[in-house]
């Protein structure tokens, strides 16, 4: 593999490079084709993609049958899971009182609406059922966001950074999320494109991508976030872009996915516009500007609990270190608005501490100052390096599914 293209330093996104000339006599490509040549260059981080994942579900999988558990249900039917399913199945509806918590109503207001949306299409068309086509659903979700999460890295330093970016992801201690009945491969697939569209200067695409992002999880407003940085910084150094419509549109277009659900949910749950923000109180979720985070470290350094938790703490650490290696990096200022506001809602919020690596998995940018190091190290050093990290998120994986009692 080359080396790869200079870092770009620039704060705004960067420009697509002009398209070559075609010699007489022979067709420009069109954009078929170049959809075609970037899948050829994704597919080996690609095809390294799969292979972790896929011996990720392996080794849990392996696991799982021992003890005596079925794989299948630990990934389609586990957790949140089991609510997605029902809003698939159902429709919005369902409120259950927490059979622990006294004032804690559990409601399936708080799931946003894209990804049952989608599982019941896949219903609708496949002789399959609610679980099986969440997975369905999940991994093709997580396939789409390997790519995009490729094409930012190669976009901004070459395609060996973009292919280590895309391993790091799928090796993250808790990357077996990426394959279960959740949200988060979904949401990273669609912020991995609005944000390749961002630095391609594709106003447009990345304000549809960002409305569809916003349907997809609460936390999905980091990429209408992004938008709107990467647009200030643009309109500001630049004031002939005022003019330019697609930017203006895109821009608004960006948060009305998300402010659309947020408002019909506050609306069905009879809490007025706002009431969705209700609905995730009565979950025992909230913003506190980290202060349930805090006691919880406290709690965890001065007596015992899951092993879990301390791997949710270590993450944690090491999330906010590379925040700033991030930001030292100066990378498109659309990037590192994304990569802080999913930081800040992760760390902020209160309750749930176990799931908050969870919450991270679609800040991917957090991971390039490590992927540029390690696109530059010698293979013996990046081989050690992937291997550890494969043994870790392996078992880390199986840990979670199989003997953790936490909410993921």
């Amino acid at each position: 593999m080359s080396a790869g293209p200079a870092v770009h330093r620039d704060a705004v996104p960067v420009r697509a490079p002009e398209p070559r000339r075609a010699p007489q006599g022979r067709r420009r490509p069109g954009r078929t084709d170049r959809v075609r040549a970037a899948l050829r260059r994704a597919l080996p981080a690609l095809g390294l993609y799969a292979a972790t994942r896929l011996t990720g579900m392996t080794v849990m999988a392996a696991w799982a049958w021992w003890i005596g558990k079925h794989p299948r249900t630990l990934l389609g039917h586990l957790w949140d899971g089991i609510w997605y399913a029902g809003v698939a199945r159902h429709g919005y509806g369902l409120v259950v009182p927490s059979p622990t918590t006294k004032g804690v109503f559990y409601n399936d207001l708080a799931f946003f609406p894209l990804y049952p949306g989608l599982v019941r299409g896949v219903v609708a068309v496949l002789p399959v059922s609610v679980v099986t086509a969440g997975l369905l659903v999940a991994w093709a979700a997580a396939g789409a966001a390997a790519w995009g999460v490729y094409a930012v890295g190669e976009r901004l330093h070459g395609r060996r950074v973009g292919t280590v970016l895309v391993l790091l992801w799928g090796l993250l201690p808790h990357a077996i999320v990426q394959t279960m009945a959740y949200t988060e491969s979904l949401m990273t697939a669609l912020a991995a494109w609005s944000l390749y569209a961002l630095c391609t200067r594709r106003w447009l695409w990345a304000g549809a991508l960002a409305l569809l992002a916003g349907l997809s999880r609460p936390n999905a407003i980091a990429v209408a976030a992004a938008i709107a940085v990467a647009a200030a910084i643009t309109l500001w150094r630049d004031p002939d872009a005022r003019r330019d419509r697609r930017i203006w549109a895109g821009t608004a277009m960006a948060p009305l996915g998300w402010a659309g659900y947020v408002v019909w949910a506050g609306l069905q749950s009879g809490g007025g516009p706002l009431g969705y923000f209700r609905v995730q109180r009565l979950w025992g979720s909230r913003f506190d500007f980290g202060r349930d985070a805090f006691l919880f470290t406290r709690h965890l350094f001065t007596g015992r609990d899951s092993m879990a938790y301390y791997v949710t703490l270590a993450i944690l650490a090491v999330a906010l270190v590379a925040l700033v290696f991030l930001a030292l990096d100066r990378p498109p200022a659309a990037l590192l608005a994304y990569a802080l506001v999913l930081a800040v809602i992760a760390v902020g919020g209160s309750s749930y501490f176990a799931s908050k690596p969870r919450f991270l998995l679609p800040a991917f940018p957090l991971l390039l100052p490590a992927a540029v190091a390690m696109a530059r190290a010698r293979p013996r050093t990046v081989v050690v390096t992937i291997g550890a990290l494969a043994g870790l998120s392996f078992l880390y994986g199986t840990y979670l599914l199989t003997v953790a009692r936490v909410p993921m």
